[in-house]
Formats: C-alpha cells, sequence, structure tokens
C-alpha cells in the first residue's frame, strides 16, 4: 500500500468572489496609518474595521477549518480578527521576511493586481524565473538542504486569492518597478477560548 505523509505547516488558499472584493474595498480607506506596527518598506499601510471585515470573509474561513480537520486530522477552534489592515503597494516597496506574533493564524488577499505588475512579472529575467518575480509572495519553511526538501513556495497572486498560514510561518514580498499600485488586505486571527466551565 502506498501512503503520503503531510509535512510541515498548512498554507491553504482560495478565492474571494467579485461581490464580497467590492464590499471588501470600501474598507479602504486612507485613514489610520498602521505603519509602525508593521515590518514592511511601505508608506501607505492602514488599519481596517477588524468587525466589518469579518462580516465578509467569515464564510471563506470554513473550508480552512475543513482543510485544517483533513491535515491535521483535528478540529481548529472558531477564529475571531484581532487586526487587519490594506497595503497599498507601489513600486520599490517590499516586505522583509518576517512572521506575525499576538495571533494564531494570518492571512492576506489580493483586491487589485494590475496588469503592467502581471507583464513585468511574466518577463522577469531573473534565477527564478516567474515564481519569486517581483510583486509575488513568498513563504518559507525549515531549511534548505538540497532538491528534496521544499523549503520556499512563491506565487504570484491574481486579484481574489486568498491566504490563510500560521501566523509564524515565515514570508515575504518582492519588490517591483511598474508605477501602479497592487492593493492587498493582511488580517489576523486568534482563537476562540472556549470557557470549560460553561455548560
Amino acid at each position: 500500500m502506498n501512503k503520503f505523509y503531510y509535512w510541515g505547516p498548512l498554507l491553504y488558499q482560495t478565492k474571494i468572489n467579485e461581490e464580497d472584493l467590492n464590499n471588501l474595498s470600501l474598507l479602504c480607506e486612507k485613514k489610520i496609518s498602521h505603519n509602525t506596527r508593521l515590518a514592511g518598506h511601505l508608506d501607505n499601510q492602514y488599519t481596517i474595521d477588524t468587525n466589518r471585515y469579518m462580516s465578509i470573509i467569515n464564510k471563506y474561513l470554513l473550508g480552512f477549518y475543513e482543510t485544517f480537520k483533513h491535515f491535521y486530522n483535528r478540529y481548529h477552534r472558531p477564529l475571531y480578527c484581532n487586526s487587519a489592515w490594506v497595503n497599498f503597494m507601489q513600486n520599490g516597496d517590499f516586505n522583509p521576511p518576517h512572521i506575525h506574533t499576538e495571533c494564531n493564524i494570518s492571512s492576506v488577499l489580493y483586491l487589485d493586481i494590475p496588469k503592467e505588475l502581471e507583464y513585468e512579472a511574466k518577463n522577469y529575467k531573473g534565477t527564478l524565473g516567474f515564481n519569486g518575480a517581483p510583486g509575488s509572495i513568498s513563504f518559507m519553511y525549515g531549511e534548505d538542504k538540497g532538491p528534496y526538501f521544499l523549503n520556499c513556495k512563491n506565487f504570484f497572486p491574481s486579484k481574489g486569492d486568498f491566504f490563510i498560514f500560521p501566523a509564524l510561518l515565515s514570508h515575504m514580498v518582492y519588490p517591483f518597478k511598474s508605477k501602479v499600485e497592487r492593493i492587498s488586505i493582511a488580517a489576523n486571527f486568534k482563537e476562540i477560548e472556549i470557557n470549560k466551565n460553561e455548560k
């Protein structure tokens, strides 16, 4: 009998529908700066309302819970959003390798990936090819010990892509040259604590 073993952290991806993307866009106002709380080399990061955000994306967490059960063979406690912010990433901006703290689960979803950036990524001539291209996101886990160890997963995102991952999973975003704005929403989640004394 053949077997395949799941290994490492769960990196979950799904797609946000157009109506929900439009509603999420309405949350993204350039009012309350989030810059001092983040690791990124970006000038335009703004706090968004966690309750309104959660009301839109809560249904997408159901798929994450189901996948988590399959991956780890145990149930995940329900989550609530404890912080959320929009990133208006411009040419030259980048996010160095980092993790998120004070939460259990993190996420990023993409509201807009301009065509000019897609073209730049497809024509990228670096040694990593299309993966690791300008404007892409990279997730890293463990050590690189040769061709039998996959310690990095790269994605050039599309509009509506939604990634959910452990907060301690290291990730980064590559800079780009195109004079456009790449818009994403990042959010952190905590598990809802269950009081065992409640009946």
